[in-house]
């Protein structure tokens, strides 16, 4: 397995990610949203297996001007639109190759094993 977490260390359900893999001794790469971000490629891959990009929004964002945005803009701007706001996906990111989860999903982690 190898497993990416993205998300930020304020986020309870990105914290509770890390700690179900961390009881099971499965060694994980977290990736900080806030320093760093997901590439167009990791985006795209998660977007894909997770109902597209409106899928990956959080409906519960803070930054409700950002989320209204994106959702009203043209089709072919919103990727890069979310790439540059990337506070308004739904953490965290949990990737294992091309298989990933959006949100606290250890239902779904556990069939990973």
């Amino acid at each position: 397995m190898n497993i990416q977490i993205f998300g930020t260390k304020k986020c309870s359900d990105t914290r509770k990610a890390e700690r179900f893999f961390k009881e099971r001794g499965i060694k994980y790469q977290f990736i900080d949203m806030k320093e760093k971000g997901m590439s167009k490629g990791e985006f795209t891959s998660v977007a894909q297996v997770n109902g597209g990009i409106e899928g990956m929004l959080d409906p519960d964002a803070k930054d409700k001007d950002t989320l209204a945005l994106i959702k009203h803009i043209v089709d072919e701007d919103k990727l890069e639109k979310i790439l540059e706001n990337q506070h308004v996906i739904k953490t965290p990111v949990v990737r294992n190759g091309k298989q990933s989860t959006l949100g606290y999903q250890p239902e779904v982690w556990k069939k990973w094993e």
